[in-house]
């Protein structure tokens, strides 16, 4: 396997030449997770980035309350911990998997930078990759800052539309076969999952959408 296939998600995969996997094989290992393990916590030294094999991680933060707000989930073949190819020297959130089985592949800051180094048109696609990490978690932050639960979770179903859906031919429905829970989604949005659950069920009754524990819905509106 080549250790770096993940980037494949990220459109980085094609720009690695096969004999850059071999140089740098060595440098790469897995790492095991079971559900709520830590792969590093807020203020841990910031000297690698991980790329996930399989399972889920929860990226986030502690406020002041100690309440615990969520910044994102992501899932296979995506990439974390990024800004410290940027310089950051302390972590300033935590990584958390929330799967049974979690598989991460750390790579070091510096054979990161090696490889961006070797490599140009590697180095833009990884800096625009961030670009767009950035830009999608300040545009959720402005949702859930201005916006009210309802047209939050509706603007997250189109995010999720986006990552995980297919139109159906037949009945011109959007179908969503996504990863998260219940739980997940709550706290992605900034609500409590009773709250979303109430949403959910005013949106199926008014034949928004429809949903079970993995497949929503978005239902075509009528002519």
């Amino acid at each position: 396997m080549n250790s770096l296939w993940f980037f494949d998600d990220v459109n980085l995969f094609n720009l690695l030449c096969p004999h850059k996997f071999k140089e740098y094989r060595s440098c790469h290992s897995f790492d095991e997770y079971t559900k709520n393990d830590y792969i590093y916590f807020e203020e841990d030294a910031a000297n690698k980035i991980y790329l996930i094999e399989k399972g889920k991680v929860k990226i986030g933060y502690y406020a002041e309350d100690g309440k615990e707000v969520v910044k994102t989930i992501l899932s296979k073949g995506e990439l974390f911990g990024e800004k410290a190819i940027l310089g950051e020297v302390t972590r300033n959130e935590f990584a958390q998997s929330i799967d049974a089985k979690t598989s991460i592949c750390p790579i070091g800051v510096d054979t990161m930078h090696d490889l961006m180094r070797d490599n140009k048109t590697f180095s833009l696609k990884i800096y625009k990759f961030l670009g767009f990490r950035f830009k999608k978690l300040e545009r959720r932050l402005q949702i859930l800052l201005f916006k009210d639960a309802k047209t939050r979770l509706l603007e997250f179903l189109n995010e999720l539309c986006e990552e995980y859906g297919y139109d159906c031919e037949k009945t011109g429905n959007h179908i969503i076969i996504h990863p998260y829970t219940q739980k997940d989604i709550a706290s992605l949005i900034g609500t409590s999952r009773p709250t979303l659950n109430t949403i959910l069920n005013e949106l199926k009754d008014d034949k928004v959408v429809d949903f079970d524990r993995k497949t929503i819905t978005i239902l075509k509106k009528s002519a």
